[in-house]
This record gives C-alpha cells, structure tokens and sequence, in this order.
C-alpha cells in the first residue's frame, strides 16, 4: 500500500527467483532493510511444512516485484516468530516454539515456561543474545539502532535492551502491559513504539465467531525515560477487527494488522 496516495490499495507483490517454493511459502515475521545505495531488501520469516527459514528478497522499484535472493536455515533459527534487519543478511530474531512442537507450545502456553529466546543472525556467527523469556513474540530497533525493543507476551511486557557494538544485548528495563503485547513498529521519526495487542488471548488459540478476539493498539512515548507514557489509541471487541497483532504509523495515518482477519486504515 502506498501511504501517500489519496486512496491507498494493497497490491500483491510479485515473486521472482528460480530457486523459490511459492507453494510452501507460508510469511509470517518480516522487516526490511534500506543500503547506502537505496536498495531495499526484504528479510520474511517463513515456515514451509512447520518448519522455519528466512526468505531474503530484494525489492524491484520498476515494476512492484520481490526477487529471491537466499533462503537462510540454521539450527538456532528453530522456531522464528518476528524478525529485525539490521543489514541485507544480519537480523535479530525471535524463537517462541510455536511451530516446533505442539507439546511444547502448549506447555509453554498454559505453564508459562520460560523457554523462548532471541538470536542475531549474520553469515558469519550466528548466536543466542537474551534467553529466559515467556514466549517472546515482536521485536524492534530504535532509530539510532541503539536498542532493541522485545514483546514477552505472556509476560505482558516490553523489554528494551542496550546494543552493542558487538552485537550483543545488555536487558535494561521492562515495561509492564496491561495486555498481551504482540508486535512492536517504531516511529522512524519520534521514536513511539506502536504495539499491537491481545486483550483477551485465549480467544486468538480458541476462536470463536460468536465471541471473537478483540483488537488493542498501544503507543509508547519516551520508554527510555523513568516514565514512559503509554495511550490506548485503539480498542475494539472484534465486531470491527479481530486479533490485532500489529499497528504501524506513517505521516498521520495507522495501519492495523491481525492473525488471520483483516486490516484496518485509520487516520490518527
């Protein structure tokens, strides 16, 4: 969708790449990546047959197509659920055990087993660089690329980590929701976190027509500060939007995402 047209439609984008299954491409996390050049590349969490890659595509301003570059598989990369690029072939990502194991999803779940974690991905090193979380779900990066904001759903929190130069992370403070946190967009231009969120969480694993999940978006202010500021800017019990999961702003306007309903355009 472009934002900047006065009646923005979704086009499908297409895919090229000889070397690329469209029919087990199942999308679930994605993020680009901007070069010096302009280039932009697009990293998409994937999970053919249950299991999980990374797609790496390069974006074709010419005629609106992605061009598949690589897919990406590793032994740390189990179980991805959101991702961040921070360079063509360098991302942060989450492993939540959703698609590993429906026993270990369910007790993870219910039991609320800390067992989700967060890898960095480069062709060189890959490794493990916060662990001990509550199903770890949305992951972002500042502007300046100084932090890197992580969603603990079941935790009901935001965590925000120091990086380094090295590429590790140093956990510096949480932020407490009173909602089940979901993905997190950043605000290229203030820095506001916009989170989409699950007021009701068993309604997303167990859905039901008659009693559809609702839909919550969060915007966090200043979360570095001793006192962020955190508004509802939107809240719905799922006669409208079901199951918002993700909510990003550009020049006025909020565009919602979901699980498996539909999107929703607003302007702020």
């Amino acid at each position: 969708m472009d934002l900047n047209e006065e009646d923005p439609a979704a086009l499908e984008l297409k895919i090229t790449g000889s070397n690329f299954d469209l029919s087990s491409f199942n999308p679930h996390g994605i993020s680009t990546f901007t070069d010096e050049d302009n280039v932009v590349y697009l990293l998409v969490v994937n999970h053919p047959d249950l299991q999980t890659t990374v797609e790496l595509f390069k974006f074709q301003e010419e005629d609106k197509s992605l061009l598949h570059l690589k897919t990406i598989r590793h032994k740390l990369l189990p179980s991805l659920n959101d991702i961040v690029a921070v360079g063509p072939e360098h991302f942060y990502a989450t492993n939540d055990h959703y698609f590993v194991d429906p026993y270990l999803r369910s007790w993870e779940l219910y039991l609320g087993l800390a067992w989700s974690y967060v890898v960095y991905y480069s062709p060189d090193e890959v490794r493990v660089v916060a662990e001990g979380l509550d199903f770890a779900n949305g992951i972002n990066t500042s502007p300046d690329g100084k932090h890197v904001y992580i969603s603990e759903l079941l935790a009901h929190r935001i965590h925000v980590y120091e990086r380094h130069a090295n590429q590790t992370l140093t956990p510096l403070k949480f932020l407490d929701c009173d909602t089940l946190v979901d993905n997190i967009s950043v605000d290229p231009v203030t820095g506001d976190l916009w989170v989409g969120c699950h007021p009701n969480g068993i309604r997303i694993f167990i859905y039901d027509p008659e009693n559809p999940p609702a839909s919550e978006v969060l915007r966090i202010q200043n979360i570095l500060t001793e006192e962020p500021k955190v508004t509802v800017v939107y809240k719905e019990n799922g006669t409208v939007l079901q199951g918002s999961t993700v909510a990003s702003v550009y020049k006025g306007q909020l565009l919602v995402g979901t699980v498996f309903h539909k999107a929703l355009h607003c302007e702020l």
